[in-house]
């Protein structure tokens, strides 16, 4: 389970946030395109933008499914 204390700087503010234990394997920014985004510097992944519609939420939770080391959170 994602720790909403271990967020990365990079999140923006909104219920959904990836923690620390990213491991930067690309599965989130697949499957929520628009909502996650990669650090290129320190390799993490980071939500660049809250879901602002249905569509976008679900991919959002689905990313949380598929995240091998649980590091998407939804304090929402």
């Amino acid at each position: 389970m994602a720790d909403n204390t271990d967020k990365v700087d990079s999140n923006v503010g909104g219920p959904f946030y990836v923690d620390n234990n990213c491991i930067d394997c690309d599965l989130c920014r697949q499957s929520a395109p628009d909502n996650f985004d990669r650090n290129e510097d320190d390799g993490y992944s980071f939500v660049s933008k809250q879901p602002a519609n249905d569509d976008e939420e679900q991919a959002c939770r689905d990313a949380i499914d598929e995240c091998p080391v649980e590091a998407i959170g939804d304090d929402g």
